[in-house]
């Protein structure tokens, strides 16, 4: 006989791990024990070598579904427990420090199997809503410490009764170790005012068919909830939320309600019923020539919806109960972090809901809902949260480094030993209450992973919150520029190493020139960029309020544009567009472009986007940032349109887009008549034959053939399709973020992936 010790590191906390190491030990006969410590999963077992292997191998290729396997490591050990009592599942110990960072088990939507209990009227957990065991339920959420045990949860202030208590201590049984393990004798209890448990369910219902809005405390925070088919609750929501023409995301009870909504590839079918349960943006199906019945207030304007599965029983539960589809959104208002603390709740949703249906059990981290969608097969990660983080991804770091993020759909990333943690969604970082989330959440990732950073990276700009912040810390500081960590979070996902070629097109970031950028061309490795081609400068009349005033963008554009040799519209062009408008507006801007009053210029993709979708008529305000440019894809045609005029010249050293003679040639096609749909189908195309012209001169002066793509613009469906296909007909390697977001969530990711290359340089 042998004795070995093993450790194994990875996701193996909150996953049914120990219990499967226990099945896996018990059926190959060997004897030994195995315990949570620290942050992995380690033990001893006794046995013939060859039996030991077989066991070590196990543990790597059949560990559980929700578990990662980052490594196992067998060492000689010294005999702990005597042969014949077999295999023992021991009390988890804090331990030694692990020789990786911790890794937090994601929370995982109600399996097949739960979900079966949870309507079978024999079973004891029948119709309760916080069902859960070892391949569902809360993890990230509700996890206060490792090594992962129920003390160190929020669950902790439920004793086990004594049914729960033996399948909790039961090998056999898959509530084996399963620390949330609940029941309506001993777990959590829904709340509705004075009502508990069922009849504070049917309240709920009664209210929402009532045509009211819900307050529903889910997984990581608190949801609003109305009939999604309804026009008037739908728009009241709008109205007290503070959220004019945002989409709203729609739960389902089922794959099959999903598929008579819209349309579903084999790839969203995947992600819509995986453990994750992300919202995937979808087309929305037509039937009989009437879209399907979901109001129009949910998606105005657009042509694609969100739609996701239940995550918990309680939702199942309350979808089972009104049959019919239900918008699902956060519990907050417009740009507030979503509430997750009982007694702050009530107060800050006060005057949106009509009632609350609530829960005992604490929520210890914030986490909103992920949203994905596809481009074919290529998927795309718009947010990345509940479900998918802080689970880790692989990032070539060796020094723990950090990664601050940005000022908008705000991340922070933690990266240690070859894995990053990119934190959950904040938001938009302009308030007091969102920043404190973020602090918040990033000591708390930080204490759970034991990652120390000895450097953090952070945004050029110095007026970002998240810059400031970091500028505080005590921290060797790295500053990365905007795009440059937009490029680099695509390359070091996709493992690329050496040089590339980035294409950079999203609103606005600082340039290391000091200008604004967001059309860029940069030749760039992890630790360095060059910029090759952009877009024309153009003014964005009163700076930070032009992007929610894209009218004024477009007057910017059409009067103050970066002139390349092309004349400007002439004005019997541009009359039609300026009339539409306030005068004393348009007489504003025009003295300020004049003057350069308030004009900072830019050479942004995403304005340019905002431009165009004013000039024709789509959107003059916008109360989202992006709303203009979502609206403009949402309204191209799938049919084939004449690209509009473009032309790229060469000015102080760089390829430039000359966007001026495309303004010009929209304008005079709209003049005659074109319809608007085929001229923003004609604006994608332009676009997609511009960047295809940037990268092949790029090319033909020596810049790499593998082409990297970030930035919030390509979200666009459109324009990632008609680029990826121009580019590669050029023979080009083409690459673009899959679980790291492709805009400005994913900032944090490269910039991590920037301060650990430089690091690395300088070691």
């Amino acid at each position: 006989m042998t004795v070995r010790r093993f450790l194994v590191e990875g996701i193996v906390q909150g996953v049914g791990f120990r219990p499967f190491v226990y099945r896996t030990a018990s059926e190959l006969g060997l004897a030994g024990w195995v315990a949570n410590v620290n942050g992995h999963v380690e033990g001893e077992v006794t046995g013939p070598p060859r039996t030991i292997e077989e066991f070590a191998a196990r543990l790597r290729t059949d560990s559980p579904a929700l578990a990662r396997v980052r490594r196992v490591q067998l060492t000689d050990g010294v005999r702990q427990s005597p042969y014949d009592q077999g295999f023992q599942v021991r009390l988890s110990a804090p331990g030694s420090p692990a020789t990786a960072p911790r890794e937090i088990p994601p929370d995982a939507a109600i399996c097949d199997a739960c979900l079966g209990e949870l309507y079978d009227p024999n079973d004891r957990r029948y119709r309760y809503p916080f069902i859960n065991c070892t391949d569902c339920g809360p993890r990230a959420t509700i996890i206060e410490d490792l090594p992962y045990d129920r003390i160190r949860t929020t669950m902790r202030r439920f004793p086990l009764c004594a049914a729960c208590a033996a399948e909790y201590a039961d090998p056999g049984d898959r509530r084996f170790h399963a620390e949330p393990v609940a029941c309506p004798v001993c777990g959590p209890r829904l709340a509705w005012e004075e009502l508990r448990g069922e009849e504070a369910l049917r309240a709920a219902v009664k209210t929402v068919d009532g045509r009211g809005i819900v307050a529903l405390k889910g997984l990581g925070g608190y949801q609003l909830v109305c009939d999604a088919g309804d026009p008037a609750v739908v728009t009241e929501l709008r109205r007290r939320k503070g959220r004019p023409a945002k989409p709203f995301a729609v739960m389902v009870p089922d794959i099959e309600a999903a598929a008579r909504l819209a349309q579903i590839s084999a790839g969203e079918r995947q992600a819509l019923t995986s453990p994750e349960r992300p919202v995937v943006l979808l087309g929305r199906r037509r039937l009989r020539g009437r879209t399907a019945p979901l109001a129009p207030e949910v998606h105005p304007g657009l042509t694609r919806v969100g739609l996701f599965l239940p995550t918990t029983g309680l939702h199942h539960l309350l979808l089972d109960e009104l049959a019919r589809p239900l918008v699902v959104t956060s519990g907050n208002l417009s740009d507030e972090p979503i509430a997750i603390d009982d007694e702050v709740a009530p107060g800050a949703l006060a005057a949106v809901a009509d009632g609350f249906l609530t829960h005992d059990r604490p929520i210890r981290a914030r986490y909103d809902d992920s949203v994905v969608q596809f481009t074919g097969r290529t998927r795309i990660t718009v947010r990345r949260a509940r479900g998918l983080a802080p689970a880790p991804l692989p990032l070539a770091v060796r020094q723990p480094v950090a990664g601050a993020g940005a000022q908008l759909k705000h991340t922070f990333t933690l990266a240690a030993d070859g894995r990053a943690h990119i934190g959950p969604h904040t938001g938009d970082l302009a308030d007091l209450p969102t920043y404190d989330a973020f602090t918040a959440s990033y000591a708390h990732l930080k204490e759970l992973t034991g990652i120390e950073p000895v450097a953090i990276a952070h945004d050029l700009h110095p007026g970002y919150l998240s810059t400031q912040w970091a500028e505080a810390q005590p921290l060797h500081r790295i500053p990365v520029q905007h795009h440059h960590a937009h490029v680099a979070a695509c390359a070091a996902e996709h493992g690329v190493r050496g040089r590339f070629l980035g294409v950079a097109y999203d609103g606005l970031g600082l340039g290391d020139d000091g200008t604004l950028w967001g059309g860029e061309i940069l030749v760039a490795d992890l630790s360095g960029y060059r910029r090759v081609g952009r877009f024309a400068l153009a003014p964005l009349p009163g700076g930070d309020a032009a992007v929610r005033h894209p009218s004024r963008t477009a007057l910017g554009h059409l009067l103050g544009a970066e002139t390349l040799g092309a004349p400007r519209p002439y004005p019997w062009l541009t009359r039609p567009f300026t009339d539409r408008l306030d005068p004393a507006e348009v007489d504003v801007v025009r003295a300020m472009v004049a003057r350069d009053v308030n004009c900072p210029r830019a050479s942004s993709a995403g304005r340019l986007f905002d431009a165009v979708a004013s000039l024709l008529g789509l959107a003059d305000r916008a109360t989202y940032e992006g709303e203009a440019a979502v609206l403009l894809g949402a309204t191209a045609s799938d049919e084939h349109a004449v690209p509009l005029a473009h032309r790229v010249v060469r000015a102080r050293g760089l390829w430039v887009y000359d966007s001026v003679p495309t303004l010009a040639d929209l304008l005079r096609r709209q003049l005659d008549g074109e319809p608007v749909a085929r001229l923003a189908a004609a604006f994608h195309s332009t676009l997609a034959i511009v960047t295809g012209d940037l990268v092949s001169r790029a090319v033909a002066e020596g810049a790499p053939r593998t082409v990297c793509l970030g930035g919030g613009c390509f979200v666009n469906r459109r324009l990632l399709t008609e680029v990826k296909r121009r580019l590669h007909a050029q023979g080009l390697r083409v690459l673009v973020g899959g679980q790291v977001p492709v805009g400005d969530g994913g900032i944090s990711y490269g910039q991590a992936a920037v301060a650990a290359a430089r690091l690395a340089g300088e070691g």
